[in-house]
């Protein structure tokens, strides 16, 4: 693993960005930059302000599980927005087309999404996402997209992650810059952030990157599993899932095997 250090000047001077990172807040350690973005929204931040850490001590993705992340090692941010609520449902979509992107622009490795917020590498997760809002009524108070990237954590010598998680250094095989990774995700999260807004069919873009399509998959939410064949998604993102008896059921969230 090769540290690298980041900071609020050299984030703002390799930003080419309208609003997103404007302003960028930046914790050596905190315990979550989720935790940490609540209560900057407490503050009254502006959207687009976004918050990262060198260091999560207790850093947390979907469905509870925590990420690993050493100091020095990845990449881990929230970004807090304000979007009208027909938007909600696509800021994880819109956050995993910007980490494809950014990822394929920086380091040109191929990546995949798998439903509904993994991005992965071969098969192997190297970025995932988590949203977290605050809704009253029809309207958003806030939004925050929290996003963590394995940059260069050898992943290959944790074995609870070894055969399912990946890192951009693992697959090139020499250090990546994390500032890079950030300045150009960021950008890329404006764009599509922005061309969603404007009713833009990004989720077009999204789906064709999904490997889960077309196959057997067993789909777990708490205590409830389904099991099927994934044969579409709706433009929220939502997975159209053929059950057994020919009934299709739509599934908002979840954790989804892939059926050997």
């Amino acid at each position: 693993m090769s540290e690298e250090l980041l900071s609020v000047e050299l984030i703002r001077e390799a930003l080419n960005t309208k609003f997103i990172g404007r302003p960028v807040l930046y914790y050596p350690t905190v315990s979550s930059t989720m935790d940490a973005a609540k209560m900057a929204v407490l503050d009254g931040v502006t959207e687009g302000t976004v918050i990262v850490a060198d260091h999560q001590t207790a850093g947390r993705g979907r469905l509870g599980r925590e990420w690993v992340s050493p100091p020095g090692s990845n990449l881990t941010f929230s970004i807090i927005l304000y979007p009208k609520l027909e938007h909600l449902p696509r800021l994880t979509l819109v956050a995993c087309l910007a980490i494809a992107r950014s990822i394929e622009e920086v380091t040109f490795l191929e990546t995949s999404i798998k439903w509904p917020n993994d991005v992965q590498i071969g098969g192997r997760k190297v970025s995932g996402v988590l949203v977290e809002s605050d809704v009253t009524g029809d309207k958003v108070n806030s939004a925050i997209v929290g996003i963590a990237v394995n940059v260069n954590l050898d992943t290959g010598a944790i074995p609870e992650i070894a055969d399912i998680a990946t890192s951009l250094e693992r697959e090139l095989g020499v250090p990546v810059p994390r500032l890079a990774i950030l300045a150009a995700l960021l950008g890329e999260f404006e764009k599509v952030y922005k061309d969603m807004r404007k009713g833009e069919p990004v989720q077009l873009e999204w789906k064709q990157r999904l490997t889960t399509l077309g196959q057997k998959v067993t789909v777990r939410c708490g205590d409830v599993v389904r099991k099927g064949v994934a044969e579409d998604v709706d433009d929220d993102g939502n997975l159209l899932l053929r059950l057994p008896n020919k009934k299709l059921e739509v599934i908002s969230a979840g954790d989804v095997t892939l059926k050997g």
